[in-house]
């Protein structure tokens, strides 16, 4: 199967990398990488994709890997750059699906999209920040500490994300594990036991920096800040993927989702973490994604 890039401009002038693989003749996924991520993030849905039929398209986000910064961005505002690319692919309808930081950005298209987004998949996503949710509780230490500064801005937070750009621009196989460091349980860090999917989480991060730190920093932002849309407006069919060894994105979050989104199915895998909750279910995804085309 082959992993084609290309880029998009977009009606501003912004140019957004993008990547597709599987059928071309097939239903289209649009899938959101996480924070931090790239379109190689999407490489560990190759497998099951090409055995679906599915055609899958993914970008990095704004300010992420080639893609051009969109300072001042919403999580809504991705709709717009997804439209763009789709119509420039000449595709039409699409489920949309979204991994960590790429949930918010995937209920954005569910929201502000239908009908042509016709259902949507956040696995292991967070929550809006402006509702009654105490947002942090169960994460790791080093979320603690990203968020905290987040929340306050300014030097410190700036100074805290050029850091973590420029270690995450030197991720490999043999590091990846470190740089995620408390974050990570043992069922995550089982996912990550193989060499190449060590290296492949790297290399989505490690592209993700390729040009700065400003994606990661600007998702960091528009997640403290009101996301364009009310998730209880969302009126496609959702699911929402969660487990309970998450350190990154405690399962709290998918418990939240899961009693806001309308029309939601539910998947509580307790044994799972942040990582493993999609690697180790991708046959189960994937079928899913097929049956939402009906």
């Amino acid at each position: 199967m082959s992993f084609h890039e290309s880029s998009v401009t977009c009606p501003d002038g912004r140019v957004l990398e993008v990547a597709t693989f599987g059928d071309a003749s097939g239903d289209t996924v649009f899938f959101h990488h996480g924070t931090p991520g790239s379109i190689f993030t999407a490489s560990s849905f190759e497998d099951v994709v090409e055995a679906s039929g599915l055609f899958l398209v993914t970008m990095s986000r704004a300010g992420y890997g080639h893609s051009t910064r969109r300072e001042g961005r919403t999580v809504a505002s991705v709709v717009d750059d997804v439209r763009s690319v789709l119509d420039a692919l000449g595709r039409d309808r699409y489920v949309s699906v979204g991994w960590s930081g790429g949930g918010p950005h995937a209920l954005a298209c569910a929201a502000l999209d239908a009908p042509r987004c016709l259902a949507v998949w956040s696995l292991a996503g967070v929550v809006p920040i402006d509702v009654d949710f105490d947002w942090t509780a169960g994460m790791g230490p080093e979320n603690l500490e990203e968020f905290a500064l987040s929340l306050s801005g300014g030097p410190l937070f700036d100074a805290h994300m050029a850091k973590a750009g420029e270690e995450f621009s030197k991720a490999n196989a043999e590091n990846i594990i470190e740089l995620f460091g408390g974050l990570l349980p043992d069922v995550d860090k089982g996912a990550l036991a193989s060499e190449a999917s060590r290296e492949s989480l790297a290399k989505s991060c490690r592209h993700g920096f390729a040009h700065g730190y400003f994606g990661f920093y600007d998702d960091d932002r528009v997640f403290f800040s009101p996301w364009g849309f009310d998730v209880a407006d969302i009126e496609v069919p959702a699911a929402v993927w969660y487990g309970d060894e998450d350190l990154m994105v405690p399962p709290t979050h998918g418990a939240w989702l899961a009693g806001n989104v309308p029309d939601i199915t539910v998947t509580h895998k307790a044994q799972e973490g942040h990582i493993s909750i999609v690697t180790n279910h991708l046959d189960e995804l994937a079928a899913g994604f097929k049956k939402a085309f009906g």
